[in-house]
């Protein structure tokens, strides 16, 4: 057995550095729009700043509560069960930009159980394959038994409708299972099982159809669905090799739409430009690399899964919303993981990071 260690600092410091960041940005994004909507260009960044503090202290709470606590069925169960529950919750709630994602409680907080979905579908598929690493080929009773769970969560997640959502979920669960050792082929019946639904949710859904028309030839419809992705480009351009400057870009001005929230790094982009930009997908590089590390080099079969998929789950967010910036796929509601603005992101995925960070202590 491996030595207990102090956790890894290039996590931890590179998690806080993304925190600063984020903050920095959210402020710079949000101010003249926080302005206008309640005469406080603070607002906004005020609420990012209690929940960074409180995603913060979870953080480090977590860091010092064993991993092995979560290895087991009195724990993995009720936060299914509640987690199945909140899912469902939100569709008696009322509805927001023409979705159901969110839980209200009076009109300043809100909670989103969508991205609670994320750690706790990772640390069920941690305890239930860490088990059964023998058993990968039996699709009846580990492989069906296995993605009962994902199945739910990502139908749910779809209903609200959030398909950036259910798309990670999906990710993660798909790398854990042949991180597990499930052949090749299972995968490839999957992702046949489910691109007809898929195509039917892209095609069919007319909204959802004009988005994937206007990434094929943006410039066909400028002001109406390839507005986002048009002025997120003018943005990215905008910002040169060095960028305009810190709370200098233009687009945040009533033209960005979600200028703190799916394109905040558009705006990384414009204000301090290519290098800005490149720094912190290099952070998230740096994050990659010490997360999967701690991962692999994890001797307990739950750890190393658990790791994995907490690590791979900001990463495909990570991926997904920078594409959507930069137009590489189609537009979706993902955040950037800890710089975005969205208390409920923030703090989850903090709390995933300090999970994470416990079972560093672990490892040589």
């Amino acid at each position: 057995m491996p030595a207990r260690v102090g956790v890894d600092k290039w996590i931890f410091f590179t998690t806080l550095l993304l925190v600063s960041v984020g903050l920095a940005m959210v402020f710079s994004a949000s101010a003249v729009v926080s302005q206008e909507r309640y005469h406080s260009p603070y607002m906004d960044v005020s609420r990012q700043a209690l929940w960074a503090l409180a995603g913060v202290l979870s953080m480090i709470v977590l860091m010092r509560v064993d991993y092995t606590r979560y290895n087991s069925p009195k724990f993995i169960y009720p936060a299914l069960s509640v987690t199945t529950l909140l899912l469902v919750m939100v569709y008696f709630f009322k509805n927001s930009h023409a979705t159901h994602r969110w839980i209200r409680f009076g009109g300043f907080f809100t909670f989103q159980p969508s991205e609670i979905s994320k750690p706790v579908l990772i640390l069920f598929l941690a305890w239930f394959l860490s088990t059964r690493l023998d058993q990968m080929r039996d699709w009846k009773n580990t492989l069906l038994r296995g993605v009962f769970m994902p199945i739910l969560f990502v139908l749910l997640v779809v209903k609200e409708p959030d398909l950036g959502t259910a798309l990670v979920l999906f990710g993660v669960t798909a790398l854990m299972l042949i991180l597990a050792g499930m052949e090749w082929k299972y995968l490839t019946m999957g992702i046949a099982a489910a691109l007809p639904p898929l195509f039917a949710l892209l095609f069919w859904v007319s909204w959802r159809r004009q988005r994937m028309l206007v990434f094929l030839h943006p410039e066909s419809d400028p002001q109406g669905a390839g507005f986002h992705i048009n002025q997120s480009l003018i943005a990215v351009g905008a910002g040169g090799l060095t960028g305009r400057g810190f709370m200098e870009g233009m687009q945040k001005l009533f033209y960005l739409p979600e200028a703190s929230t799916d394109f905040i790094f558009a705006n990384i982009a414009e204000e301090l430009g290519f290098i800005g930009a490149m720094l912190v997908v290099i952070l998230f590089g740096i994050f990659a690399v010490r997360g999967l590390r701690v991962a692999f080099r994890s001797y307990d079969p739950f750890a190393r899964l658990a790791a994995f998929g907490l690590t791979i789950a900001i990463l495909l967010q990570a991926f997904f919303n920078i594409s959507v910036v930069l137009s590489l796929v189609p537009t979706k509601g993902i955040p950037l993981p800890l710089i975005s603005s969205g208390g409920t992101s923030l703090f989850v995925t903090l709390s995933g990071i300090g999970i994470l960070l416990n079972i560093s202590r672990k490892v040589d």
